[in-house]
């Protein structure tokens, strides 16, 4: 019996899927099948019924499925003890808003780089709802979106609060406008497609306040809506600080509105029932890391160019 048979059985029923579980441990389907089979042969009865579809366990496997969780959280904390000088290893599959990826993303990886230099980070950015699925079905290790969480399978930890304002091309609305009811209701207004944890929380905004906006035109893309909006086609909210390079410039104007917009919560996403130190590392990493404050230099330059 090896620790890397019970990894195997230990992920396979708990993704539900044989392959989905040898794709998350970096190794063949045949060769995680070939690690189950030598473990049922070690524990003397079958783990999984064969005849499903599914990974689904057995009467032993469910007796079994604990213990193998207990066992490799042992191993995560084993090899956590630094003696000498060890550090993380393997593979992290992790997920991120765009906002994350053009704000704070590179200072993450940088840390985490210096610190365990063998780990390779596998960065995949989408929208929130679609990264929280990828971490329910074992694809990520954890995510870092706009929150809250739409389901029990995942735990979710508040790193980080945004505030956002409405914003226009200065040849549309005069700066420091506050938009009514009524303005709102007549300028196109510009979205995320559906999964933006930003485009859920608007909705519900606007339901709660009577607001029916004018959803002319939604993409998936924050720069892409800046472009959009710099070109008049509507107006938009959008994260405060990341915009302060188009305001500053005097590109595009900030605008408040009654009522005014509500913060948003970004969250440190992992499945439930996944309690491996890498994660309560890499959730040490993102608190440090995480800063929706100061815009990066590269959007200040390429605000300015888009003046010059």
């Amino acid at each position: 019996m090896t620790l890397k048979q019970i990894e195997a059985f230990y992920w396979a029923a708990n993704l539900g899927s044989f392959s989905i579980a040898a794709n998350r441990l970096h190794v063949t389907q045949s060769s995680l099948s070939k690690r189950i089979a030598e473990l049922e042969e070690s524990v003397g009865a079958p783990l999984f019924d064969r005849s499903s579809r599914r990974a689904q366990l057995t009467e032993c496997g469910q007796r079994l499925i604990a213990l193998a969780g207990q066992m490799l959280d042992l191993s995560e904390q084993f090899r956590a003890i630094d003696l000498t000088g060890a550090r993380l290893t393997g593979v992290c599959r992790f997920g991120v808003s765009e906002l994350i990826s053009l704000t704070w993303l590179p200072t993450f990886t940088r840390m985490v780089n210096r610190d365990h230099p063998a780990l390779v980070l596998e960065p995949y950015v989408d929208l929130a709802r679609h990264l929280e699925r990828k971490v329910v079905r074992g694809e990520l290790d954890f995510a870092v979106a706009p929150g809250p969480g739409q389901g029990a399978q995942v735990t979710a930890k508040v790193v980080g609060r945004v505030d956002f304002t409405w914003v226009a091309s200065p040849g549309r609305i005069d700066a420091g406008t506050v938009l009514s009811r009524q303005e709102l209701e007549r300028h196109p207004v510009i979205t995320m497609t559906e999964g933006s944890g930003l485009t859920r929380a608007i909705e519900v905004w606007s339901q709660e306040q009577g607001i029916t906006l004018q959803r002319t035109l939604g993409c998936n893309s924050l720069m892409a809506i800046v472009a959009l909006v710099l070109a008049d086609m509507g107006i938009s909210f959008l994260p405060s600080h990341f915009m302060k390079p188009w305001l500053k410039e005097g590109t595009l104007v900030a605008l408040n509105s009654e009522p005014s917009l509500p913060s948003l919560n970004y969250c440190f996403f992992h499945r439930a029932d996944d309690s491996r130190t890498l994660l309560e590392t890499m959730q040490d990493y993102v608190a440090r890391a995480t800063d929706f404050q100061s815009p990066p230099e590269c959007l200040t330059s390429f605000a300015k160019s888009q003046n010059d």
